[in-house]
């Protein structure tokens, strides 16, 4: 068997989507414009260097809709799919998943953004498999905050694909072929 990985943004997509998605609660007035703005953009600038708290970021980027209900949280997660996201999919992307899936590959989507964010993108692309950062859910089904479990953030994302794997009864050794997508470059 054959794995391919893709990272998300910047790479599936032409842009990062949990900035986005930040971005679009300001629009929608869910979180307070430049104070929120502020705040995203210098969580974005640590992502950049290296050094981001990814609970804190977290606790911060599910703030302006956690507490919504579930029914208005999936309404404006529709919506941003619809308005933001869908023409930011890059053809390049989709011909590239397809033909890996042609090939009978196995495939995920490995991102440090939040299933929240994620879930709807690699529906719209076709991709079962996403290993995205996971919410913890309070017993209302309601996101609390916090992470759930290993975030694929950084040395995570070796972590969850390897128990992802495992789940499937899979190692990677296993693999005949692997390769990872990702606009990103080792440091």
């Amino acid at each position: 068997m054959k794995l391919a990985l893709f990272d998300l943004d910047g790479t599936l997509i032409a842009g990062d989507s949990d900035h986005a998605f930040g971005e679009f609660m300001v629009t929608q007035g869910w979180a307070e414009g430049e104070l929120h703005r502020r705040r995203n953009d210098e969580f974005y600038r640590q992502y950049l260097a290296g050094c981001l708290d990814i609970a804190e970021y977290i606790d911060f980027s599910t703030r302006a809709w956690r507490d919504r209900g579930l029914d208005e949280q999936l309404a404006v997660s529709a919506r941003f799919m619809a308005e933001v996201m869908a023409p930011q999919l890059l053809p390049a992307a989709r011909a590239l998943l397809d033909l890996h899936r042609a090939a009978g590959d196995l495939v995920a989507i490995v991102t440090a953004t939040n299933e929240f964010i994620t879930r709807p993108i690699a529906d719209a692309l076709g991709v079962e498999h996403l290993l995205a950062v996971e919410l913890e859910r309070g017993v209302d089904g309601v996101a609390t905050g916090r992470i759930r479990g290993v975030p694929s953030f950084r040395e995570g994302k070796i972590e969850r694909v390897h128990d992802w794997l495992a789940g499937l009864g899979q190692r990677l050794s296993d693999m005949e072929h692997s390769v990872f997508y990702s606009d990103s470059v080792q440091r």
